[in-house]
């Protein structure tokens, strides 16, 4: 799956807890992080008409989809949490994030990013599934939308979306937005 749908299915899960701005944030980057490395794309295109490319993209990605990496996310949301156990709903989301790979995010190639979840100390168990669709298959970009609009209902009726991360003015304005187009029905 995109980081964008990782990033709204970690929203979604850590709004499945009462819990503060900033727990929310650490548990929805959490589901984001495993593909930090891809970060690697942006040299990687810079450089690959060079007589030297940097293939950071190529070869590393999905090398931090590990259980070393799910501890070091969890450890450091731990640290960071306000609400000590969002350290376990943050290793939970790391977790979502394999699951989604494993489902969708095959190739265009037709190759399926095995998942090598006990790097770098062991190759043994590499998390795969041969019914994996591609990555721009209908079902990520319907997973994609559906989250989206999951996304905008609880920010609709919480009061805050995951625009709070980054900017308190343009949370308020999207909530303040959604409430006018979309106003609470009042009983009669």
């Amino acid at each position: 799956m995109s980081p964008v749908a990782h990033f709204f299915t970690g929203w979604v899960f850590a709004n499945c807890f009462d819990l503060e701005q900033r727990d929310r944030a650490l548990i929805t980057l959490a589901c984001v992080a495993p593909d930090v490395n891809g970060l690697g794309v942006i040299p990687e295109l810079l450089t690959r008409n060079s007589s030297h490319p940097l293939l950071w993209f190529s070869l590393y990605h999905h090398s931090l989809h590990t259980l070393t990496f799910a501890l070091v996310i969890a450890a450091l949301a731990f640290a960071l949490a306000a609400q000590k156990w969002s350290s376990l709903l943050a290793l939970l989301s790391f977790h979502v994030h394999l699951f989604e790979d494993v489902l969708g995010s095959r190739g265009p190639d037709g190759y399926q990013w095995p998942i090598s979840y006990l790097a770098p100390f062991s190759s043994s168990l590499q998390l795969a599934w041969r019914g994996q669709w591609g990555l721009n298959a209908w079902p990520n970009v319907l997973i994609a939308i559906m989250l989206l609009l999951v996304t905008l209902w609880l920010a609709w009726r919480g009061g805050f979306s995951p625009l709070e991360m980054f900017s308190a003015g343009a949370d308020s304005s999207l909530v303040a937005a959604l409430r006018r187009r979309f106003p609470a029905r009042t009983a009669v």
